[in-house]
């Protein structure tokens, strides 16, 4: 089955950033309430078809672009798990210990990805690292260890009790 004009606007403007509430807004602009679009819009990705749109539409910028999740997940290890002591060396100078920053050729290459930039500033040679801790949380999302957590909250009313009870169920408990 085909996407609806509506459904197509949605999944187009979710590919831009893989904002799924802005998208709603966007494909829905009657929609004004932030949390109204994000539920409709967790809706909307379940769908059966707007899920495999948006799948296929990914899979073709992949290959069109040459970029992998791989290779992004390598360069967030490369942040992530890169530690100072790869880049610089304290070395005793007799009364007080010095930083040296290492030779490029004795940096292990699968981690000069987590340098940020080198400048030489008033102390020396300064090294700034790539966040480490947001490289780690984007593996960690990845990888699906963070669970947002879901309140599902429902309110019972005499009328559903009444319907529930004649189907010959017990009805909703508060």
């Amino acid at each position: 089955m085909a996407l609806t004009a509506k459904q197509k606007i949605f999944a187009d403007e979710y590919l831009i950033d893989l904002n799924a509430t802005r998208a709603y807004k966007v494909a829905y602009p009657k929609v004004k309430k932030d949390e109204t679009a994000k539920s409709a819009a967790s809706r909307m990705l379940t769908n059966v078809n707007v899920a495999s749109y948006v799948e296929k539409r990914m899979k073709d910028r992949e290959k069109r672009t040459e970029i992998t999740q791989d290779m992004v997940l390598k360069e967030l290890a490369k942040i992530g798990f890169a530690d100072v002591t790869d880049f610089v060396t304290i070395e005793n100078k007799g009364t007080y210990k010095a930083v040296q920053v290492k030779a490029t050729e004795e940096m292990p290459g699968d981690k000069l990805g987590a340098i940020a930039g080198i400048k030489e500033g008033a102390n020396g040679i300064e090294i700034k690292l790539n966040d480490k801790g947001k490289a780690l949380e984007l593996i960690g999302r990845h990888l699906g260890m963070f669970k947002e957590k879901v309140d599902v909250n429902i309110q019972t009313s005499e009328k559903l009790d009444d319907i529930m009870s004649q189907m010959g169920g017990e009805g909703l408990e508060e």
